[in-house]
């Protein structure tokens, strides 16, 4: 992360925002603990009324507005900032700081709709070619989970055609003026094709199946699950809240929910849909085997931002520990250093997080294998080097330093914090 995500504190209690605010072992900053509250308070599409005191209270601090807006650009919900704090108390904002959000709310509200008619465009394309298109994300998800088109940075367009349609309609997208990005290695692991039409500045993601490749999600079982929806005046038929809900959670397990518009876009699905299937939902998550995955996402949602879920879903995740302390531990790193995503707690962690969610022995073994390599932990860096300068004949000594700095610098504890919670989980 950049360098202006300073280190946050280490703070205990069962209070949202004091776990949230445990980041670091380092010293923070008053200021920092009351910016990154203010973050999550706003970063909701419904602000109840005892979450806009909090934001008035925050906003009486003194608040480093550069460090809250570059946060807030670096996990891409400044739509959603922007728009909590003028509904809140506009007033209590310095005019030139609301200017700044006002003006980029405004450009992306712009820039938004100009992405959704070229989606648009896209799908008359493709269906006059008699290609069935599915577009996901992006527009269809603003509309469905946010109810704005304005509220969701869109980034670019991702549309799910069959795989025998799939080399078909990447040729009407060349034919377009759009370009690949990727290269054929890039294509095959991800399932798409990553292309850019470079005179309108759109970026478009042609699936043919739902990534990641290692999950071998079956597409066919999220094609059972679509509904029409009303996009910029247009029906379009686009996937269920309870499909789009599961492909977030995916997401976020992709990308180690290190990107908090990941969670606002599941805590905004289930809020704007009180009549959610539940029971569809976990069905889904049972026939693609990604329960686990559902799971996490759902107690990361309600603990981090009090996304309503319902009673009779929560309990039986609940009463999983580890879920919880997992996603306890992995909703503090968004905010944490690049130097604390190196600290071996954060690693072991992360690498115990992925041993929970994956779905099979074979990729259980696959992270024990990876994580316990020692060629991983042994293999001297840039850090090490800059320890201790040595000439390149004496570079093999590095092998023996990287172990003395890592112990000099963390110590056991992080280890014995691991260690002893393993034991915990192994012994219920």
């Amino acid at each position: 992360m950049p360098t202006y995500l300073k280190p946050k504190p280490n703070i205990t209690g069962e209070n949202l925002m004091t776990t949230l605010l445990s980041l670091s072992t380092n010293a923070p900053t008053a200021a920092t603990r009351s910016e990154v509250e203010l973050l999550f308070c706003c970063a909701r599409t419904h602000i109840d009324s005892e979450i806009a005191e909090r934001i008035r209270t925050l906003l009486q601090q003194d608040i480093d507005w550069a460090y809250l807006i570059q946060t807030a650009a670096q996990h891409g919900i400044t739509p959603l900032l922007y728009q909590s704090l003028n509904t809140t108390c506009p007033e209590a904002v310095p005019k030139a700081n609301l200017a700044q959000l006002r003006n980029y709310f405004h450009t992306n509200a712009q820039r938004n709709l100009f992405l959704t008619k070229e989606l648009l465009k896209l799908l008359n394309l493709f269906e006059s070619h008699s290609i069935p298109a599915i577009p996901f994300k992006g527009p269809a998800l603003a509309v469905s989970a946010y109810g704005n088109l304005s509220l969701r940075l869109i980034s670019d367009l991702d549309i799910l055609v069959p795989e025998r349609d799939y080399h078909r309609a990447k040729e009407l997208l060349f034919n377009q003026g759009h370009r690949m990005l990727n290269d054929s290695e890039h294509e095959a692991l991800c399932f798409q094709a990553q292309l850019w039409h470079e005179e309108k500045k759109v970026s478009v993601d042609l699936h043919y199946r739902i990534p990641p490749k290692h999950l071998q999600l079956n597409s066919e079982i999220f094609l059972e699950n679509l509904q029409p929806l009303s996009c910029a005046g247009t029906r379009i038929q686009t996937f269920s809240p309870e499909t789009h809900l599961l492909i977030f959670c995916v997401e976020g397990e992709k990308e180690s929910w290190h990107r908090l518009s990941r969670l606002c876009d599941v805590a905004a699905l289930i809020s704007s849909h009180p009549q959610m299937n539940w029971e569809s939902l976990t069905e889904q998550a049972r026939r693609l085997k990604v329960e686990r995955i559902l799971d996490f996402g759902l107690v990361l949602a309600n603990t981090l931002l009090k996304a309503p879920v319902p009673a009779s879903v929560l309990p039986s995740v609940k009463q999983v520990s580890l879920i919880k302390w997992l996603a306890t531990q992995l909703g503090r790193h968004p905010f944490s250093s690049p130097d604390s995503q190196r600290h071996p707690f954060y690693l072991w962690t992360t690498a115990l997080y992925y041993l929970y969610v994956s779905k099979g022995q074979l990729h259980r073994f696959f992270y024990v294998f990876y994580w316990l390599n020692p060629i991983y932990w042994i293999t001297p860096n840039a850090l090490d080097k800059a320890f201790l300068p040595l000439p390149r004949p004496l570079h093999f000594l590095y092998y023996l330093i990287r172990p003395i700095r890592l112990v000099g610098k963390y110590g056991l504890a992080p280890f014995q914090a691991l260690f002893k919670r393993l034991y915990q989980e192994a012994s219920q």
